[in-house]
Formats: structure tokens, sequence, C-alpha cells
């Protein structure tokens, strides 16, 4: 299966295609466009109550996409997100796992699994939801986010403002924490934000869709 990324890091789109044989899963709404002999069909996002988890808790759709090349010859299926932004693979191992924030994950092939895990209230504070998205197993996934995708190590302690974490390795636990002190993070207009613990890999988005809606209600008023 080959895959090229497109029009990153403001309006990534992947293209995939898939040679005979083959199969993709993709989040509800995440086709732009596919190849007419593809073989599309929706099925619950990991069995019943695993999808109404994902749905309720998680961010995601409790239906997803399968995308099965049953031809001769390659097809090519290419997926976006809803908003502009920038689009990421990671190529998942056996010993390497990811928790993805809700929304971010687009599509995955080969062996990858999706289990809903409580997230615990620190991820709800930040507004991300009480559950999360780990994905384990051995094959690549496609994740989005709003802006910009940046990669850091964590090495210590990190922290990141509400609604800017996308992914990150389950080694690394979340705590909720002040910017700085009460008063600066007060007058600063940062508040609480979250600190991100241990060693590990993080992706942060560049860009807050809460940010985005506070800078857009005023003006419809």
């Amino acid at each position: 299966m080959k895959a090229v990324i497109e029009g990153n890091p403001s309006f990534s789109h992947v293209h995939i295609d898939l040679e005979p044989g083959e199969q993709l899963i993709a989040e509800s709404g995440a086709m732009q466009s596919m190849s007419a002999s593809l073989d599309m069909k929706a099925r619950s996002n990991g069995g019943f109550l695993s999808g109404l988890m994902k749905k309720w808790f998680g961010g995601e759709t409790f239906f997803v996409n399968e995308f099965s090349n049953k031809g001769s010859v390659p097809m090519r299926v290419t997926i976006a997100q809803n908003v502009p932004g920038e689009i990421r693979e990671l190529n998942l191992k056996n010993d390497h796992d990811i928790c993805l924030q809700r929304g971010s994950w687009l599509a995955s092939e080969g062996d990858v699994r999706f289990k809903a895990v409580w997230a615990g209230f620190v991820s709800w504070f930040s507004g991300e939801g009480l559950v999360k998205l780990k994905a384990s197993g051995d094959g690549r996934i496609w994740f989005g986010a709003y802006g910009g995708i940046i990669e850091r190590k964590v090495e210590g302690e990190l922290k990141i403002d509400d609604g800017h974490l996308v992914a990150y390795d389950p080694s690394l636990k979340l705590k909720i924490a002040l910017a700085g002190d009460l008063l600066s993070s007060v007058l600063g207009g940062e508040g609480f934000v979250t600190k991100v613990i241990g060693t590990g890999t993080v992706y942060i988005q560049t860009r807050s869709i809460k940010g985005l809606a506070s800078w857009l209600n005023p003006k419809f008023r």
C-alpha cells in the first residue's frame, strides 16, 4: 500500500493506493474521493459497545468505512479532514502504542487495533473528553489536527495549552497545572494548562478550535 501526503501543512490530504486484496479503515466522512471500482462498506467502530464508547466519550463516529480492493489493479482513495491543517503518518509496531485525542484519527491499515481508554478528569478539564483512543498493533495510522503539527520529545515536564495536545505516548502522564503563578496565569489569559510528565513524544497542534471560536463569536454579535 502506497500513501502520499500532499498539501501540508495547511490543507493536507492523503492519496492511498490500495493493491489488489488490500483494505483501509477510515473515519466516517474522511473520504474525499475514491476509485469507482473500490468496494466500500460501513461497519461499527470496533463493535457495538466499543463504538458507542468512542462516539459518546471519545469524539469518534459510531461507524467507520472499510475500503477494499477486490479488483486486479491498484485503486486510489483520498482522505482528508474537516478542518484546515496538517496530517501525519505514524508507523506502529507491537511495542509502540499511541494515544490520540478526540477526533484526530483519520485512517489506518494493517493489524491496528483501537481501544477506548479512560483518560481521566485532566483530559476532560482540558476539553478533550473523558475517553482517549489508544492505537496499538502493527500497521500505519493517519491522524490530523487544526493547524500545523509539532512533534516534540519530552524528558521531564512540558506545559501545553488547552486544546493543543493531539497525540502522545502512553508512557506520559497528564496533570492540570497553572501556566505560571496564580496572578500571572489570570492576568496573562492562560489560566490552566496541561502538564505532560515523563519521557516520550507528544504531537501538538499550532491552532485551537476553541481559540478560533473565541475570536469569531464577537464578530457575529
